[in-house]
């Protein structure tokens, strides 16, 4: 029976996403007109967010480009932004966008030697805890000196690494034989409940070195892109960025590992998923017939690729270029000394950061449209009513709920803007500035692990072709990042609110540390 075109075009419409979904997002395109028009442009813009956390939330039910994109087209089609802010705001965050086209496709030639190491780790630490506070520990350490978007798209590769290898031996497969690990088809039932323990075991492993790139990438000025923001505006370098943020980030640091523990060891909130014994034969047995089978052509591969790795992190650590442009170099280095010499074998290497890359244009559509319909202004316009310590803890949380449900790098640019303002307007002194700079620091890197939407490592990993094979949903995730949130959030707090944060700095001064610095001593801030 052929088919009409209305049931055609119905099938086709955001394609096999169940129907009530493809009825909540037409909805939503017929509702944003009426609440922009007839009823009030805030209130259309608030709908506007909400609507594009649900397609996140709903990220395996339909990849969040499509209905995000659509909305975010209409909100410019009614007049909610303009196309002209959109580019703005893509220009001023070309470094992020670079970022993922060329860092993450660097990372891609690297995963020989990541799985390597990984491996290693994995078949030759048999406490659960202990891998899961390596992870952890790994990811803060390494996001302290890279971008998180980086550490974690290091993780997510060795994850599907890990995966790809267990699924093609479970499927009776050799590891040479080609094998599509995103089929479980051909997965024997009796391996079932193996694979959906690895699943747990991957998820844990990938939470944990998520909240892993919070923790560290809070500690410096290049950790996170608003830190870098924050710290030129009140005139830091590295070294007094992170002596400032020390009163604050090193008992977030020790809470943070000691959480990882904690649930480790009781197995709350998704967490003590133990690797089976069947998996780890798997895994040691795929690390031996590598290493026995591992001709002087493969090893010289690996060696280039360490090689390549040390160039990755001085480059890095001394800022020779932009991050994007440096995993550039990443992707000319590791193909020229690995035998990759054709476009098709470079292609796949971009399959997996592009979508993202797309899927954050929008999410800038939607801070335009943030940003022209003054959404925050309110909430910042009344903590700004507050005075002294509890002005800082008032920052703190503001910037830390504002961040889980928007981009920390806009709520931290925004609020490091008015708090220019009023020092410049001679509202608050340099000494509250620098206090503030703090808190607004922190509260945008810790409560925002609360939600994929105010980490992009944590959006990334989401989206990322891993998340469908380990079952990692919206709603798995905000779960198992629980525990850390109140956490992190809380220790936080306690630092600003105890007095530490202002006694800490105190004898930083008086030791000759840090030094007072006079006058604004801040620039306009760029970018917003």
């Amino acid at each position: 029976m052929q088919q009409s075109f209305l049931t055609a075009f119905h099938k086709n419409f955001l394609g096999n996403s169940p129907d009530w979904y493809k009825k909540a997002i037409v909805a939503f395109l017929i509702i944003n007109p009426i609440l922009f028009f007839y009823v009030s442009p805030y209130v259309a813009g608030w709908a506007l967010v909400i609507e594009f956390i649900f397609t996140l939330a709903m990220a395996l039910k339909c990849y969040p480009l499509q209905p995000g994109g659509l909305l975010a087209i209409e909100a410019v089609a009614i007049g909610m932004t303009s196309a002209d802010k959109v580019k703005h705001e893509l220009v001023a965050n070309i470094e992020v966008l670079l970022l993922l086209v060329f860092m993450v496709a660097g990372i891609y030639f690297m995963k020989n030697l990541l799985l390597f190491l990984f491996t290693k780790i994995i078949t030759k630490v048999q406490s659960k805890i202990i891998v899961s506070i390596l992870f952890c520990f790994s990811g803060a350490i390494l996001s302290a000196f890279l971008d998180a978007l980086t550490v974690i798209a290091v993780v997510i590769s060795v994850g599907i690494g890990f995966y790809s290898v267990y699924h093609k031996v479970a499927s009776g497969k050799n590891h040479h034989h080609d094998h599509d690990h995103t089929c479980d088809a051909q997965f024997p039932e009796l391996s079932g409940s193996d694979l959906e323990q690895f699943r747990g075991y991957l998820r844990n492993l990938l939470m944990h070195a998520g909240v892993g790139t919070a923790l560290g990438g809070v500690c410096t000025i290049v950790g996170e892109p608003q830190n870098l923001i924050i710290g030129e505006q009140a005139g830091w370098d590295f070294v007094e960025f992170a002596i400032r943020m020390s009163p604050v980030t090193l008992p977030v640091f020790i809470f943070g590992l000691l959480t990882c523990f904690l649930i480790e060891k009781f197995k709350v909130f998704g967490y003590g998923v133990d690797l089976s014994d069947n998996v780890r034969k798997i895994l040691t047995d795929f690390d031996h017939n590598e290493t026995k089978n591992r001709n002087m052509q493969e090893k010289v591969k690996l060696i280039m690729q360490g090689v390549v790795a040390i160039w990755l992190i001085v480059a890095l650590a001394l800022h020779l270029a932009a991050v994007g442009l440096i995993g550039l170099t990443v992707i000319i280095f590791a193909t020229t000394f690995t035998g990759v010499n054709n476009e098709h074998q470079i292609g796949h290497a971009f399959e997996e950061a592009l979508p993202f890359t797309a899927l954050l244009a929008v999410f800038f559509a939607i801070v335009a449209v943030i940003i022209d319909q003054h959404l925050f202004t309110p909430v910042i316009t009344w903590v700004l009513t507050f005075e002294g310590d509890m002005q800082l803890v008032m920052f703190y949380l503001a910037n830390g709920l504002l961040s889980m449900v928007s981009d920390n790098v806009f709520v931290g640019t925004v609020y490091i803007t008015e708090v220019k303002n009023a020092l410049i307007a001679g509202t608050i002194t340099r000494d509250q500035f620098d206090l503030l700079a703090v808190a607004i620091n922190t509260g945008t890197n810790l409560p925002s692990v609360a939600t994929p939407n105010g980490q992009a490592a944590f959006l990334f990993l989401l989206t990322s072709a891993i998340a469908p094979l380990i079952r990692l949903s919206y709603g798995r995730m905000v779960i198992m990042a629980f525990p850390y949130t109140i956490v992190l959030t809380i220790v936080g707090l306690l630092a600003i609110y105890s007095g530490n944060l202002q006694d800490m700095t105190q004898y930083f001064y008086d030791a000759g540390i840090i030094h007072h610095h006079t006058g604004e001593a801040v620039q306009s801030v760029g970018g917003h």
